[in-house]
C-alpha cells in the first residue's frame, strides 16, 4: 500500500457523519424545518472537515398538542433512538415559559435532544431567527471542536435578510442553566411576551381564518348582494358621516368576532390557578387571529363591494335616488355601509358553523386532533 493509499484510509476512517433530525408540529413549523433543513445542510459543512452534517425532517403532530402528557423532550428522544439519529431537535408551536419569561429554545446534552419554540421568536424574520437558535442548540448538544468550528463557520457565512437581525442575541435569548446537563434559553419577559403573543397569531395564521368557514363567506356575499342593489342603502350611506360609518364597521366586525369566539368556545377559562398565565395568552391570542381575520374580510369586501358599485351602478341611477351628482366619495360610502352590513350577515353565517369547523379554521390540524384542546 502506497504513502497515498494509507493517507485516503485514515482520511476515511477519521471521517464522520452525524445525523439530525427536526422533528417538527405540521403546519407552520414543518413548513420551517424543511426550509432549516435545506440551509442547515449548506451552511454547517465545512471543508477538510471530518465531520459530515445531515438534516432529516420528520413531522410529529404530537408536538403540537398542547397536552400535560405529552414530553416534548422524551417524545423527541424516543424518535431519535427508533431512527438511529444522533441529535434530535423539536420545533413546536407551543408556547414555552418559565417564571413568566418565554423559553425560546431548549437542549438536554445528556439526552442528546433540543427544543426550539417557533412562536417565541415574533412574527418577522423567522427562518433566520430560528435557524440561529438552532445552532445555538447545536452547540450546546455537541461541544466536539470540529463540530464547533463548523458551527462557528456557518453563523459567520449565515446570510441574514434584515438589518434587524444583527443582534439575534435578543430574539433568542441569553442561556440559563436550568440543572445539570440542561441548558435553556429566555428572553426579557415584556419584550419575549409581546414577541410571543404575535409568533402565536402568525402560527394561527389569520388571513386564512375566513377562508376556511365557507357559511360565513356565503353569508356575506349575500348580504353583500342585497345591500348594493337596495336603494335604501344608498340614501342611508349618503347621509352618514365618515365617523358615523367606521363606528358601524367597527360594530359590525366585533359582532362577528364575538359570534364565532363566544359562539364557539374559543375562550378557554382555567381550571388551575397556575395556568391562568398560560391561559390568557392564549386568549389573548385568540382575540387576534380573530380580529385579523375579520378586517381580511372586511378589506376584501370593500375592494369587491367598491368594484362592483362603480362598475353597476350607473351615475344617473344614482343621481336620481340620491337628487344630487354622486362622486367617488359617495361609491366608497355605499361600498362601506354594505361591507359592514355583509361582516353582520357572516356573523348569522358563523351561528351555523360548527364549533370544529371554526376551530380548524383558527388553529389549523391541531382542532382536528384534540377538539378539546381549547377547554383546558
Amino acid at each position: 500500500m502506497t504513502e497515498r493509499q494509507s493517507q485516503v484510509g485514515e482520511d476515511l476512517v477519521a471521517e464522520r457523519q452525524l445525523v439530525v433530525g427536526l422533528v417538527a408540529a405540521p403546519g407552520l413549523p414543518f413548513e420551517l424545518a424543511k426550509t432549516l433543513a435545506q440551509r442547515l445542510s449548506a451552511v454547517m459543512q465545512v471543508p477538510d472537515s471530518p465531520v459530515r452534517w445531515e438534516f432529516v425532517v420528520r413531522p410529529e403532530p404530537l408536538v403540537g398538542t398542547a397536552s400535560i402528557d405529552v414530553d416534548l423532550v422524551q417524545l423527541a428522544r424516543e424518535r431519535m433512538l427508533s431512527e438511529e439519529w444522533h441529535f434530535a431537535i423539536c420545533l413546536t408551536d407551543l408556547p414555552l415559559r418559565v417564571r413568566r419569561r418565554p423559553v425560546t429554545a431548549f437542549a438536554s446534552r445528556a439526552l442528546g435532544v433540543g427544543v426550539v419554540s417557533v412562536p417565541a421568536f415574533g412574527a418577522v424574520d423567522l427562518e433566520d431567527r430560528v435557524l440561529q437558535a438552532v445552532l445555538y442548540l447545536l452547540g450546546e448538544l455537541d461541544p466536539s471542536d470540529a463540530a464547533r468550528h463548523a458551527r462557528q463557520a456557518a453563523q459567520g457565512r449565515t446570510q441574514f435578510r434584515s438589518w434587524r437581525l444583527r443582534r439575534l442575541e435578543s430574539p433568542v435569548g441569553s442561556p440559563d442553566v436550568a440543572e445539570q446537563d440542561n441548558v435553556r434559553f429566555v428572553t426579557a419577559t415584556a419584550v419575549g411576551n409581546i414577541r410571543l403573543l404575535l409568533g402565536m397569531v402568525r402560527a394561527n395564521r389569520p388571513w386564512r381564518l375566513i377562508i376556511g368557514l365557507s357559511r360565513v363567506l356565503v353569508a356575506a356575499a349575500g348580504t353583500a348582494v342585497f345591500g348594493l342593489a337596495s336603494p335604501p342603502i344608498w340614501w342611508i350611506a349618503d347621509a352618514m358621516s365618515w365617523p358615523r360609518l367606521l363606528a358601524v364597521g367597527l360594530v359590525s366586525a366585533a359582532v362577528i368576532c364575538i359570534a364565532l369566539i363566544a359562539g364557539h368556545g374559543l375562550w378557554e377559562r382555567p381550571q388551575d390557578p397556575a395556568a391562568r398565565e398560560r391561559v390568557t395568552l392564549v386568549n389573548l391570542a385568540t382575540t387576534l387571529t380573530v380580529a385579523l381575520g375579520v378586517v381580511t374580510l372586511l378589506a376584501a369586501l370593500l375592494v369587491v363591494t367598491t368594484l362592483a358599485d362603480t362598475a353597476v351602478l350607473l351615475e344617473a341611477v344614482l343621481a336620481r335616488e340620491l337628487h344630487h351628482t354622486p362622486d367617488f366619495g359617495v361609491y366608497i360610502r355605499i361600498a362601506w355601509l354594505v361591507s359592514a352590513l355583509a361582516i353582520i350577515g357572516g356573523a348569522m353565517g358563523a351561528a351555523l358553523e360548527t364549533d370544529l369547523t371554526v376551530r380548524e379554521a383558527a388553529y389549523g390540524y391541531r382542532a382536528a386532533e384534540d377538539p378539546h384542546r381549547r377547554r383546558s
